[in-house]
């Protein structure tokens, strides 16, 4: 059994915002794969369906960002449910906009989602981190990831989420590498065709 869980805060105006990146990730997931109804337990949102032929919960806590701990590790001792099968999608300010990384335990890097799981259930869980850019001044970070994604960005991002979730099974079966490869080729730009160069006047006799 595997546990994924999406970071964000609760309440329609953070359902927008780059913070909330992690929610809209699960719940594309939680879509392509045909969960069941959301449900209120442990503190969260809670649905569960099947990926790959594994039995896999999806969760949505509903602390607020800076408690996510209580929620998860609730959830997983009740189920017990192993660090190395619990998933958590977040938010990645070092990341550029649509790219991703995968892996698992290491550092919180000052998310407080993260940080709050670190010390109320462990640190060895496996992480994708959801590339949403930084601002350009250390000052306007706080501003920036609850601002809505710009109109702008929903190009990219749908594309971005949907890659996500139609390659999630390979992580459930345990292909890491496969799995962000796969979603780096479909969040990569198409490559311009090449054109044939124009036939002048003397090749045209030729011809």
């Amino acid at each position: 059994m595997f546990l994924v869980v999406g970071l964000g805060n609760p309440g329609d105006q953070y359902a927008g915002t780059r913070h909330n990146i992690g929610f809209m990730a699960v719940d594309d997931i939680v879509r392509r794969h045909s969960f069941g109804p959301w449900r209120a337990k442990y503190q969260g949102l809670l649905t569960e369906g099947d990926i790959g032929g594994e039995r896999v919960l999806a969760l949505k806590p509903m602390t607020f960002m800076n408690n996510s701990g209580r929620s998860v590790g609730e959830c997983a001792r009740f189920y017990k449910i192993p660090p190395e099968n619990v998933i958590i999608l977040h938010d990645e300010l070092e990341l550029p906009p649509g790219k991703l990384r995968l892996k698992q335990g290491g550092g919180h890097a000052g998310h407080n989602g993260l940080r709050d799981i670190d010390a109320h259930y462990g640190n060895d869980t496996w992480r994708v981190r959801l590339g949403i850019g930084r601002p350009h001044d250390k000052a306007l970070v706080h501003n920036w990831v609850l601002s809505n994604f710009a109109k702008a960005d929903q190009e990219w991002l749908e594309t971005f989420l949907d890659a996500v979730a139609r390659n999630f099974r390979l992580i459930v079966k345990g292909d890491h590498a496969g799995f962000m490869n796969r979603v780096s080729l479909a969040t990569q730009p198409p490559r311009p065709k090449k054109e044939k160069p124009p036939v002048g006047p003397e090749q045209e006799k030729d011809a």
